[in-house]
């Protein structure tokens, strides 16, 4: 297996390591962080079983999910996670958490346009979707900023906080997606 590596202009992509849990818990831990993904709050337990599962998802043969740490581009300290599963018919789904410090610094979009880049240019997906909850509107500007296509609505999509949710789809498709400024970043070895 070659790690995934992928930079963009102010963050790279790489694959979750075992040091990344207490990182990854700030995030999943935190109420705030998690207060529109489709989960409540994790656990250190539970965050230390979703490393271990990303981790063991790179080594999986064929591969089908690309759970990955968000870095400052040069920096190795994980500011986010982000996910990539294929299905079939070259499609996947993506998402993605940053740590609230990061908010509002257009690493979102990056994100999503690093996470097309694995898709698009090294999976040669034809698809990539994405969902969120009706109440985060900056993940819908994030999303549309970065050239997706608002879809639909998902109707009691997922059940968290004790009630079920609707969740709102966007997607792109290969031939829509352009890199951003230009930059095309492509899989590396870490």
């Amino acid at each position: 297996m070659t790690p995934v590596h992928l930079t963009g202009p102010n963050l790279a992509l790489r694959e979750v390591e075992p040091e990344d849990a207490d990182a990854l818990l700030a995030i999943y831990g935190d109420p705030e962080a998690t207060r529109h993904l489709s989960f409540e709050p994790r656990t250190r337990e539970q965050v230390q079983a979703i490393t271990a599962r990303s981790i063991d998802s790179a080594n999986a043969t064929p591969r089908t999910e690309y759970c990955l740490a968000i870095t400052r581009l040069g920096e190795h300290q994980l500011i986010g996670y982000a996910r990539l599963a294929t299905e079939p018919q070259q499609a996947a789904t993506i998402g993605f958490a940053l740590h609230p410090a990061e908010w509002g610094k257009g690493f979102g979009t990056e994100t999503v346009h690093l996470l097309c880049s694995l898709g698009f240019n090294v999976l040669g997906l034809h698809r990539i979707w994405a969902a969120r909850s009706p109440l985060n509107e900056a993940s819908e500007r994030t999303l549309l900023r970065a050239g997706m296509t608002e879809d639909g609505r998902i109707r009691d999509h997922v059940f968290v906080h004790g009630a079920w949710r609707d969740s709102i789809t966007y997607s792109i498709l290969e031939h829509e997606w352009t890199p951003i400024d230009g930059w095309d970043q492509q899989r590396r070895p870490a």
